[in-house]
């Protein structure tokens, strides 16, 4: 799993700070309500990172149990939560070893193409495993993931993205490699931050992410124990996959 260290955590909310996790949020509501079996009450979040899809999709009425394998992303979430008067309760945990004495839940959700973190085969299932174990009978999964097509034929090798903070200027500079044997990207990312101070730090932080074609992905749903129910492009109501999308949300029910 990738480290998302102290320094990285810290940047994590100024890198995306754009991202609309609240109408994200909104979407996701949207499929509990539509498809869940039973009410809908009790969410189990994977990935969680820095608590903002959490936060928001608390706001409809959830109990959310909010998971990470960052101690570092975990610590910003609960300043986060608690600067927010969020009840979201948030656990150290590697979804490929799911062990939360809460449950079950009616739920689970894993957004931002998390479950790509998850690289191997043997990890997914022990992952989708544990996801089942911890869910209602019918309970649903909501989780996003990188689509094949867009990742082999739109990928950047390189990107570079700079922000200005009230305290600083940072630059982050992006180095996309695809190892097509593991079927995943590593991304490389050199962060340069000058503060106003005049004071200055640099980190490095690599990530290695899986991209899954839909029937793929499928098969291992089914072979898990979920149906797939649905699956969207994006965080939209459309369902047209095309070669150009990046993103695709699925809905699966647990069986």
């Amino acid at each position: 799993m990738n480290s998302y260290g102290n320094c990285y955590a810290k940047l994590y909310d100024i890198f995306y700070k754009d991202k609309p996790y609240a109408e994200e949020a909104a979407f996701v509501h949207s499929c509990l309500q539509e498809f869940g079996k039973r009410p809908t009450r009790s969410v189990l979040e994977l990935a969680c990172g820095t608590g903002s899809h959490a936060i928001e999709l608390e706001k409809f009425g959830y109990e959310i149990a909010a998971t990470d394998c960052s101690d570092s992303m975990l610590a910003v979430a609960r300043q986060k939560a608690e600067k927010l008067s969020s009840q979201v309760e948030f656990y150290n945990q590697d979804m490929r070893s799911l062990n939360l004495k809460k449950g079950p839940f009616d739920a689970a959700i894993c957004l931002f193409d998390s479950i790509g973190h998850v690289v191997t085969n043997k990890a997914l299932t022990q992952t989708l495993q544990g996801i089942h174990h911890h869910l209602h009978a019918d309970g649903l999964f909501v989780f996003e993931f990188w689509n094949a097509g867009a990742m082999l034929c739109h990928y950047e090798p390189v990107r570079v993205r700079r922000w200005i903070t009230e305290k600083s200027e940072v630059l982050r500079i992006s180095e996309t490699r695809v190892d097509h044997s593991r079927q995943a990207c590593e991304v490389s990312y050199s962060i340069f931050e000058l503060n106003n101070d005049g004071t200055y730090s640099q980190l490095k932080e690599t990530q290695v992410v899986r991209y899954f074609l839909v029937q793929e992905m499928a098969a291992l749903l089914g072979s898990n124990g979920f149906i797939p129910l649905k699956w969207f492009a994006g965080f939209s109501a459309s369902e047209n996959i095309m070669g150009d999308t990046w993103h695709i949300l699925s809905v699966a029910r647990k069986c």
